[in-house]
């Protein structure tokens, strides 16, 4: 199994960022986004921490994955819940430790925290590898689905889509 480096994103990492989202997206989803709605998406997350932040892995100088954390609060635990989101590995770096090596430092910054509950994810019903990999890192699935209302107007998908 290959070594990765592990770091926050930094803003000269955004169009990789960015990339990653774009390819995940269609991967997944075969949904294809807009590329400047995505970047501007990156560039705010990583001008506003409060909003959450990225980590990288990186091999030889490369990021090869990575993933971002957001909030959410639960007044039932008192604590917040990490959500991992926009989850992407290089095909040339899968299956070779990247994910597990950004889930373990999440963990460990997590649990530096003091007031994180848990974590969460979404993953796209149908992708049963990705639901192996959480499964093997101790995650479990829920019995809730995810549900939304977008706002009149939020264009993120190119026409055709």
């Amino acid at each position: 199994m290959s070594t990765f480096t592990i770091r926050p994103a930094a803003p000269a990492d955004a169009d990789t960022l960015a990339g990653f989202n774009i390819a995940m997206a269609f991967e997944t989803e075969h949904r294809r986004l807009i590329p400047e709605v995505v970047g501007r998406g990156v560039r705010r997350m990583l001008d506003q921490p409060s909003m959450g932040f990225y980590l990288v892995a990186e091999r030889a100088g490369a990021v090869m994955a990575s993933a971002m954390v957001t909030t959410e609060w639960s007044d039932w635990r008192d604590g917040r819940f990490w959500w991992l989101q926009s989850v992407y590995v290089r095909p040339e770096a899968r299956r070779q430790g990247a994910f597990r090596a950004l889930y373990e430092a999440i963990r460990e910054r997590a649990m530096n925290e003091g007031d994180v509950c848990g974590f969460r994810l979404y993953v796209e019903k149908d992708n049963e590898a990705a639901m192996a990999t959480y499964r093997s890192l101790g995650m479990a699935g829920t019995d809730y689905r995810v549900m939304e209302e977008l706002r009149p107007g939020v264009v993120y998908l190119q026409p055709g889509n």
